[in-house]
């Protein structure tokens, strides 16, 4: 049987072009949980878990339960970005707009309930994750942590990211890392302010904030013997005091984004930020507090769901680009392919496509079919494995 018709197609196209509209930001996904509740509601679940790690939504269908347990998740969270586009389903919401193509992602998933209904699979279970809070890094660790993802329990997880860059429609793969990994470090320095006539009277971190900069952006050349592959340090922002003429600064504020391919580096560029950090603070007989915020893990891809993606992709004669580097940008569902063997995978979404949070991308509707199709065919593949 067909797994899409025309009036499926018309109708995720509706769908997408609606979600476009109607952006809402990390957190604030309510009408597009709702929404896409009462699309999949048409398509029959077995069950379905509204508010999971926040406004996330599992829509679970079940065909044995002898089989494996596949979780397919998409991403439905928007950008705080001003759309320029003139389109008619251009964003209605001032300063929001879907600039990452999480409505694509969701109109994709929905597209795959549909394959499921009109093409029901021989054994397992299939839970479609529609995740919210992606952008921020925490969505993903909300929902498992959620009580209701106990009753979920997958095998395997796997997802997709639309891709500018790459001919449109083509599956790029990787085994092993795939996306970044990578957290934004906070520093703040603590001193004592004095009056600007007297400096000597306080204690200020101006010179130890200008250390700092300096000693971070060194680090990596320094200590590149310590590490294992990529890694970035980047100076975000530096404040120092408040604009007061009449004042010598008591407070700084540093803030870096730390990147790296794998988690082992991570944790070790965490800690030999912490001590350069602390040694400098100890120098000027200044307090030092650092806090992470926005921390994704790496998206390792598990060898063998690698093969039976390409695999799929193969049978469907879709072009496959495997990549020999990860890529430098993050993705949260990192959380899930360090607890269950899983991949995330892209598909390419044109070469001259605008890049992904550039404020005239737009998700590309033909990718839509090619992708349902190599998720269903991955399913297949994966309850058989």
């Amino acid at each position: 049987m067909e797994m899409l018709n025309n009036s499926d197609i018309q109708d995720l196209l509706a769908l997408r072009k609606w979600l476009h509209k109607n952006p809402e930001l990390s957190g604030k996904e309510i009408q597009t949980s709702q929404k896409l509740e009462e699309f999949l509601r048409k398509t029959q679940p077995d069950k379905l878990i509204p508010g999971i790690g926040g406004y996330g939504l599992a829509a679970v269908y079940m065909f044995d339960d002898k089989g494996p347990t596949v979780l397919v998740r998409a991403d439905m969270d928007a950008l705080p970005i001003q759309e320029v586009n003139t389109f008619t389903h251009k964003s209605q919401v001032d300063g929001v707009a879907h600039k990452c193509g999480h409505d694509g992602h969701s109109t994709i998933l929905s597209g795959l309930a549909i394959a499921l209904k009109h093409s029901p699979l021989p054994a397992g279970r299939v839970v479609l994750l529609f995740q919210p809070e992606e952008e921020t890094g925490k969505g993903a660790a909300k929902v498992i942590a959620d009580e209701a993802f106990k009753m979920i329990k997958p095998d395997f997880v796997i997802a997709l990211h639309n891709l500018p860059g790459f001919s449109q429609g083509s599956l790029v793969i990787k085994e092993g890392p795939f996306a970044a990994a990578s957290v934004g470090m906070i520093v703040r320095i603590k001193g004592v302010s004095s009056h600007a006539a007297h400096p000597e009277q306080g204690n200020s971190p101006a010179t130890m904030l200008a250390k700092t900069i300096i000693e971070l952006q060194e680090l990596l050349e320094k200590k590149k013997n310590k590490f294992n592959d990529f890694t970035l340090l980047t100076i975000i922002h530096a404040k120092l005091g408040e604009v007061a003429f009449g004042t010598n600064p008591g407070n700084a504020l540093l803030m870096a984004t730390l990147r790296t391919f794998t988690n082992d580096d991570m944790k070790l560029l965490k800690k030999l930020s912490e001590m350069v950090l602390r040694t400098l603070a100890e120098e000027h007989s200044l307090i030092v507090d650092i806090s992470y915020t926005e921390e994704f893990p790496a998206t390792v891809n598990n060898k063998d769901v690698v093969e039976i993606i390409t695999s799929a992709a193969n049978s469907k004669d879709v072009p496959v680009i495997q990549i020999d580097e990860p890529f430098r940008w993050s993705e949260d569902f990192g959380h899930f392919t360090s607890k269950y063997a899983g991949a995330l995978f892209g598909i390419g979404s044109g070469e001259e496509s605008p890049g992904l949070h550039n404020h005239d991308y737009d998700f590309p509707d033909e990718i839509v079919t090619t992708a349902v199709e190599i998720f269903h065919e991955s399913l297949k593949r994966l309850i058989a494995s």
